[in-house]
C-alpha cells in the first residue's frame, strides 16, 4: 500500500515537476532600469536588468553594434571600464542584445542629450506656430524651441490603432467609433492630419532632446486596458523607451502600465491620490490641475518627500509659472513654452 501511494503521489506530481524543468529554460520578461547613457564619463552605469519579479538578472550580451557596452556581474548595463560616449558623437542610439532564456532582448540606449528645463509642451507647440494642436507640426515646434516634453492625447480608433486626439470626437467623428482610414481623412488646421501614435513615435525618434509625454485617454467604450497594451506593443517594437513619459486620467491605466513595465514613469492626472498612494504602487509622479496645487500647495513638498515627480497643468499664466517654479515643480504643461522658456533660462 505504501508503494502504491508513493507512485500514485509522484504520479499526481509529475505534471508540475515537468512545467518547473521546462521553465528553467524558458524566457522572463526582461527590463532595464534605465536606457539613457550619460555623456562624457567612462564606465558609466546606464542601467540594471531586471525580471518581471524585480530580481536583478546578468545575462549574456549577444551583440553590441557599437563595441561599447558590458554587462557587469551584478547585472549592470553599463559602459565599459575606458569608454565614455563624447556630446559630439556621431549617431546618438546604440543598440545591445541581450540572451533571455530561449529568446533575445533588445534594448535600445540613447545618448542622453534630454532637455532638463521643466517644460512640457500643452498637445504639441500650437498655440504660437502653424501646426495643429496633437499634430507631428505640433510636435517638431515643441522640439525645434526646445521643450523637455511634447505632450499628446491618444485613443484607439475602431479598428484598433493608437491615434492623435484630445477629444472623443474630432471632426464630427467619434474616434473610438471610427476606422483609421476615415479619421486620416480629416482636415486639421494647416493642412495637418490626424497622426498615429506610431506616427509620432517615429519622428520623435529622429532626435534626443524633447521626450515624448503620452496621455492615454479613458475609454468611452470599455478599451482602456486594450489602449495600454497597444501603446506598449507599439514602445515595445521601436525600442522608444528612454523617450516616454506616461500621463491618465486612469488610474487602472497607469497601474496595467506598471505592470507591463515596472520601471515606466508613469504620472496620474486626476488629482485624487496622495503621493503615498501613488508610491505605493509603484506610481512615478502626480501631474495634478494647478487647481488642485492651490487647494494644498504642500502636496509639492510630500511628493518630494516621497520620491514622486510633480508636474502642474495646464499654466499659461506668467505669474503662476514664477509661483511654482519657486515652490520647486518638476515639470510645468503649458500652451505658452516659448514664454515659460525664457523663464527657466
Amino acid at each position: 500500500m505504501r508503494v502504491r501511494y508513493r507512485l500514485t503521489k509522484s504520479l499526481i506530481m509529475l505534471p508540475a515537476m515537468l512545467a518547473a524543468v521546462a521553465a528553467l529554460g524558458q524566457s522572463r520578461n526582461l527590463h532595464l532600469d534605465n536606457y539613457t547613457v550619460p555623456v562624457a564619463k567612462k564606465g558609466a552605469l546606464v542601467g540594471k536588468l531586471h525580471d518581471q519579479y524585480g530580481v536583478l538578472s546578468r545575462r549574456p550580451m549577444l551583440e553590441d553594434t557599437s563595441g561599447l557596452f558590458m554587462i557587469s556581474k551584478k547585472g549592470e548595463l553599463r559602459l565599459r571600464k575606458k569608454q565614455s560616449i563624447p556630446a559630439d558623437a556621431p549617431g546618438f542610439q546604440y543598440t545591445v542584445t541581450v540572451l533571455n532564456g530561449n529568446s533575445r532582448e533588445r534594448f535600445t540606449l540613447v545618448r542622453d542629450d534630454f532637455h532638463r528645463n521643466k517644460v512640457v509642451a500643452h498637445r504639441g507647440a500650437f498655440k504660437n506656430n502653424a501646426g495643429s494642436e496633437n499634430s507631428l507640426t505640433s510636435l517638431k515646434d515643441a522640439i525645434r524651441i526646445g521643450c523637455e516634453g511634447s505632450e499628446f492625447d491618444v485613443w484607439l480608433s475602431a479598428d484598433g490603432v493608437p491615434v492623435l486626439s484630445h477629444d472623443p470626437h474630432i471632426g464630427g467623428k467619434s474616434v473610438e467609433e471610427t476606422p483609421l482610414a476615415e479619421l486620416q481623412q480629416i482636415k486639421l488646421k494647416n493642412g495637418d492630419r490626424v497622426p498615429t501614435f506610431e506616427e509620432y513615435i517615429l519622428e520623435a525618434m529622429k532626435q534626443n532632446n524633447t521626450r515624448m509625454v503620452l496621455e492615454l485617454k479613458p475609454s468611452k467604450t470599455g478599451r482602456a486596458i486594450e489602449l495600454t497594451q497597444a501603446c506598449y506593443d507599439l514602445v515595445r517594437k521601436y525600442q522608444c523607451q528612454a523617450w516616454m513619459l506616461y500621463i491618465s486620467f486612469d488610474y487602472n491605466i497607469c497601474k496595467k502600465l506598471v505592470e507591463l513595465d515596472p520601471f515606466a514613469k508613469v504620472a496620474y492626472l486626476n488629482g485624487d491620490k496622495s503621493p503615498a498612494e501613488l508610491k505605493a504602487d509603484h506610481i512615478w509622479g502626480l501631474d495634478y490641475s494647478f487647481k488642485v496645487i492651490d487647494k494644498d500647495i504642500s502636496i509639492l513638498q510630500a511628493a518630494k518627500k516621497a520620491g514622486v515627480t510633480t508636474n502642474i497643468w495646464t499654466v499659461n499664466d506668467p505669474a503662476d509659472m514664477d509661483r511654482y517654479l519657486k515652490a520647486g515643480v518638476d515639470y510645468l504643461t503649458t500652451n505658452e513654452p516659448e514664454i515659460l522658456l525664457e523663464k527657466v533660462k
